[in-house]
């Protein structure tokens, strides 16, 4: 008998969507094989300490099993703060000493599953570190988890591309510091009220804001600005929201449509993940022409900013002329059984298990692929 997969379950992190991670993380220790994987998990908390833990024996039950319950002095009760990936400090802010192409070995792990949301996680920053390491992970690479966590960025990638996305305009805290007027002008001019104001660099809905009016702009930007350096401002769309989850590498599948009927005026934090009351239909009731079409973008976005793994793509469909408007892509979407990532791909016919597998396949695919390339000349 081949022995289990090691899988190493990385979450929570420095976020803004600390929470969520939780949530995903305990979602995946409950539902994955324990005949096929064992599961060691890396809780890192809000102030970035890592921690690890002991393997898994059988599935985590409770959110305080999954963040290491601490005693008064700061340590974990249970569980040895320990060196991640050959020489990460584990105390206070985390730096690298010394990253080797041998850590996955030393930590008898055959892949890593980063399961963070927002910034420190699903930006590219922990995929650096673990292509550093060279260590086999799921999702998206560097490039990928960069360019979909910066609202800008993958806006502009995806009007290369040719995409239908709505008007938007952006600038930093010093050009806006700078050239309020002139900014306030513009986007008045160009996009008008009521507007959406994000921070460029956040997911969850978290600091987002509709404003319908200057004074609320200027508030919104203000208020964007605590998450985020740099502000995206989009028009407003007489919209429904729908969404696709993708699935693969270099040959991508597309789920069926699913739409969210948001409890709140729009689908924010509290849409998303409080009040409970936000609906999902799956799939979406739309025409077969339009739902083609909407898992041909989303697979053309996903290949535009060299996915792998596993996105949602986000879409708004005009309620009146039904146009099309891609809105983004999410690299590391949740990952609950109740999220609309993994219902998406239930109602196509691939449960929850069979996802995972799927994706810890995938990355370790990946990985293989990339051993043979060559990165520097021999001098010899």
């Amino acid at each position: 008998m081949s022995r289990k997969i090691r899988i190493g379950l990385i979450y929570g992190g420095k976020s803004g969507e600390h929470d969520v991670s939780l949530q995903t993380a305990l979602a995946v220790m409950k539902a994955v094989d324990f005949t096929k994987y064992e599961i060691t998990p890396f809780y890192i908390s809000k102030k970035g300490e890592w921690r690890s833990g002991a393997p898994l024996l059988g599935p985590a039950e409770s959110k305080e099993a999954l963040t290491f319950s601490t005693d008064d002095a700061g340590a974990p009760a249970s569980n040895a703060l320990a060196p991640i990936f050959g020489g990460i400090q584990t105390k206070g802010d985390v730096a690298v000493s010394s990253i080797t192409s041998a850590a996955a070995e030393d930590l008898g792990l055959d892949v890593v599953f980063p399961l963070l949301h927002g910034t420190f996680g699903e930006d590219g920053t922990i995929q650096g570190l673990l292509e550093m390491a060279n260590i086999p992970y799921v999702g998206a690479g560097v490039l990928a988890s960069a360019v979909g966590m910066d609202k800008v960025m993958m806006k502009k990638v995806f009007a290369q591309e040719g995409l239908p996305q709505c008007i938007f305009r952006h600038f930093t805290r010093t050009e806006w510091e700078k050239n309020r007027d002139y900014h306030l002008m513009e986007l008045e001019t160009a996009i008008g009220y009521p507007c959406f104001v994000k921070p460029a660099n956040l997911g969850s809905s978290v600091g987002i804001s509709k404003a319908r009016n200057q004074e609320e702009l200027i508030a919104a930007v203000a208020f964007a600005f605590q998450y985020d350096r740099k502000v995206i401002i989009e028009e407003n769309i007489d919209a429904r929201e729908i969404e696709v989850a993708v699935l693969g590498n270099d040959e991508p599948i597309a789920s069926v449509v699913g739409e969210i009927v948001s409890s709140n005026e729009f689908y924010d934090y509290k849409a998303k993940y409080l009040d409970g009351k936000s609906a999902m239909i799956i799939p979406a009731e739309i025409s077969q022409e339009v739902s083609d079409e909407v898992r041909a973008l989303a697979l053309r976005a996903f290949l535009a900013v060299d996915g792998s793994g596993l996105s949602r793509v986000d879409f708004f469909l005009g309620k009146i002329d039904q146009k099309i408007y891609i809105n983004e892509i999410n690299t590391m979407p949740g990952f609950t059984p109740f999220s609309m990532y993994p219902l998406l791909w239930q109602e196509t016919g691939k449960p929850y298990k069979e996802l995972l597998n799927d994706l810890i396949r995938l990355a370790l695919e990946r990985h293989a692929a990339k051993q043979n390339i060559q990165y520097s000349f021999d001098a010899e």
